[in-house]
């Protein structure tokens, strides 16, 4: 009887034996799988981290690119031929003749893409402090409540420029017909709104953009024969990576602007463009300190293309 009772007692101890190894081998299963995870969230969280600033430095990459292309004078549109920026005379700035010496005064003409957003009655709100006029380029909204400040862009002396009613740029260069009915629906929404026909324009991503698969000249054609004036730029604040300081935008804004006689300079406006808000008072106060005069775009301002439009001939 006692033998049978210690094999029993033995038995017993031997299950309790094992489960208590499989409770452990599940534990450390669960410890090993967890480190694991949380190793693995680690190492994505750094490259989210890495991808985000190449993302960053890629898109100021551009955009400094797109600046310095008519700052070397010669730029490649996508399929067609090279255009030299030294060549504009007609309809736009020629670079060298451009270049600012110690005595000249400097012509700055703040513009503006992306409005209107939450963002663009606080830039306004900063330009009538300072009685400074910008050029805003908008896009289409039909929201209520972003109607008054179409209007208001106008009643305070702001030159109202169109960049397309979509702002895709997938719709927007589909086609020349496709171009033209996105231009010819936010013209209208815009004369309709504010009683004013813009009669100035700039390309989505600028006239040298690499997104078009249709050679940019029909769509600065169909400008043509409607009267319209487009405009690049030749200074770029800077404010479209995610990580952009306000120093940095004044920065970019005045060292480019002390180079030329006339700066357009490309500014944002979105809802994500606090910080622009933020540099644009102390912006505007540099600009002044150098002497510089901040103008609207208007007819008799020289334009800056990279695409000369008196070189593009009508069909």
């Amino acid at each position: 009887m006692d033998t049978n009772e210690d094999q029993e007692l033995w038995q017993q101890r031997r299950r309790r034996n094992r489960i208590n190894r499989m409770k452990t081998g599940i534990i450390l299963s669960i410890i090993i799988w967890m480190i694991i995870s949380m190793a693995a969230i680690v190492i994505l969280s750094v490259q989210v981290v890495y991808l985000r600033h190449e993302v960053d430095r890629l898109s100021g990459q551009s955009h400094v690119a797109d600046t310095k292309v008519l700052q070397t004078e010669t730029v490649q549109p996508p399929a067609t031929e090279v255009q030299q920026a030294s060549e504009i005379t007609g309809s736009g700035i020629n670079s060298a003749d451009n270049l600012a010496g110690s005595s000249d005064k400097h012509k700055v003409y703040l513009t503006f893409d992306g409005s209107p957003n939450a963002n663009t009655g606080k830039i306004l709100d900063v330009l009538k402090k300072y009685g400074v006029k910008a050029s805003f380029f908008v896009s289409g909204d039909s929201s209520k409540e972003m109607k008054p400040v179409y209007r208001r862009i106008v009643q305070e002396g702001h030159t109202l420029g169109m960049h397309s009613y979509s702002n895709r740029y997938s719709e927007v260069y589909a086609s020349e017909e496709a171009f033209e009915e996105d231009f010819v629906k936010l013209s209208d929404y815009l004369e309709q709104v504010t009683g004013e026909q813009s009669r100035f324009y700039r390309f989505p991503g600028g006239s040298c953009n690499r997104t078009s698969n249709v050679p940019m000249e029909d769509f600065v054609r169909v400008l043509n024969e409607r009267d319209i004036t487009y405009f690049d730029w030749n200074v770029s604040a800077g404010d479209t990576g995610s990580r952009y300081t306000a120093e940095e935008v004044i920065d970019n804004v005045t060292s480019g602007v002390s180079r030329y006689k006339t700066s357009v300079v490309l500014l944002h406006d979105g809802e994500d463009k606090s910080t622009t808000v933020e540099a644009l008072g102390p912006l505007i106060e540099s600009l002044q300190r150098m002497g510089a005069e901040i103008l609207p775009i208007d007819e008799h301002t020289k334009v800056i293309q990279y695409i000369n439009a008196d070189s593009v001939e009508e069909k």
